[in-house]
């Protein structure tokens, strides 16, 4: 019976409660979408500095990112001695070797940062292979094939197929320098990437440097990059002493900051928005018992309870929220799917961003994550309880002989 009259109740006014419930729709969809394409930004920013450059997880000696030294070098073998890829997250590793030096085109000299890599290992923790404006990926068919960024090949005036001259400190004490033959260019939209980053195979760059065997560091890709810090905990107390694994939030604090401020900020938002969205259902239901005050008076004097009455209101809330959340959660998902497939580009308006370690791209594309539906959905739920609390309560509270009175 109560469900029968909530149903009723809900629609004596039906311009008001489609005003309601259109308000609840539209702040839920559009919080929804809002947030998935927050979570977008964010992914992109992360990407753009562990997907194009570090990794989710680096191993390597304890403070060799602080002081980036020649000699911190490590065997080449040590990842498949201590990490296994059955028993991880981890789905791709990569040993490196990083050397410092002057590239020089003519009489065009530029620093840069060589990067030696395993071709084949590298496309699996970092993206680069998808950013490339000309050229190949560096194989291991070409034994000094170089990947250089796009700002640094205009600056030197290089195209694929050019040599250039690299020069750096070799191990040994001596000048280590070779031949580089270009055959790709990339572009990030990271202008330290860009403009200064090379990479090289490894054993070319073991080579230069005097570094037979060795490695700076290993870094590896996870299938969820959230994950990296449980699994550098888990990974740590196989290793050495002298070495350690750093997940991505310890290589780039500013990024780990910038996430966990989201967090706080997508509440904040929820908050905000929703706080007006009850305004209007606890105005909309106030009104609907001030209209019935004769009709609960007579319910309440043939012996209905109040606890009864206040249930009755309470469904009513329940009733329209739960109709306003199933069609915003539709919606909202339809609008984060059309975001996530086609998306907005504003590379037209504005310039990438680089900000806390990663760049924010100048498109807008949204992401599905259970968080940005959970939370805006238990949010209206909340919401539409707590507006329709005060109303109900002044219902069950009245007197059935006044309120039979009342015209």
């Amino acid at each position: 019976m109560l469900l029968t009259l909530a149903f009723r109740n809900l629609w004596r006014n039906r311009r008001r409660t489609l005003l309601t419930l259109s308000a609840m729709v539209v702040s839920a969809a559009l919080l929804i979408l809002a947030l998935g394409v927050f979570s977008g930004m964010f992914r992109d920013m992360l990407a753009s500095a562990t997907e194009q450059y570090y990794g989710h997880m680096v191993l390597a000696h304890a403070d060799y990112h602080q002081r980036r030294d020649l000699f911190a070098h490590l065997d080449e073998e040590i990842a498949s001695r201590y990490i296994s890829l059955e028993d991880t997250e981890i789905i791709g590793i990569s040993p490196r070797l990083r050397s410092f030096g002057l590239i020089s085109l003519a009489e065009t000299s530029q620093p840069v940062e060589v990067l030696g890599i395993i071709p084949e290992r590298e496309k699996r923790v970092t993206s680069l292979q998808t950013k490339l404006v000309a050229g190949d990926y560096p194989s291991d068919m070409v034994r000094n094939g170089a990947l250089i960024g796009q700002g640094l090949a205009s600056k030197l005036k290089v195209s694929t197929g050019d040599e250039m001259v690299f020069v750096t400190q070799a191990a040994d004490g001596s000048i280590g320098n070779d031949l580089l033959i270009v055959t790709g260019i990339f572009a990030t939209g990271d202008s330290r990437h860009d403009n200064n980053l090379v990479l090289a195979p490894l054993q070319w760059v073991q080579q230069v440097m005097v570094l037979p065997g060795r490695i700076h560091e290993v870094a590896m890709t996870l299938a969820d990059p959230m994950l990296a810090s449980l699994a550098a905990d888990r990974l740590n107390p196989r290793l050495p002493g002298d070495v350690e694994i750093l997940d991505w939030g310890d290589l780039l604090p500013e990024m780990r900051e910038v996430i966990a401020a989201y967090d706080v900020s997508r509440m904040i938002i929820v908050s905000i928005l929703y706080m007006a969205t009850g305004l209007g259902i606890l105005n909309t239901f106030f009104m609907s018992v001030m209209e019935r005050t004769r009709e609960f008076g007579i319910l309440m004097a043939q012996g209905m309870r109040p606890w009864t009455i206040r249930g009755l209101v309470l469904l009513e809330t329940c009733i329209l929220g739960g109709i306003a959340l199933a069609i915003g959660l539709t919606c909202g998902a339809l609008m984060t799917l059309y975001m996530q497939q086609v998306g907005i580009d504003l590379a037209g308006y504005i310039t990438p961003v680089t900000y806390a370690g990663g760049t924010i791209l100048p498109r807008l594309h949204a992401v599905f994550e259970a968080g940005n539906f959970y939370v805006p959905a238990g949010m209206l739920l909340l919401v539409s309880l707590i507006a329709g609390f005060l109303p109900a309560n002044r219902a069950a509270r009245l007197d059935p002989v006044q309120a039979v009175r009342e015209i």
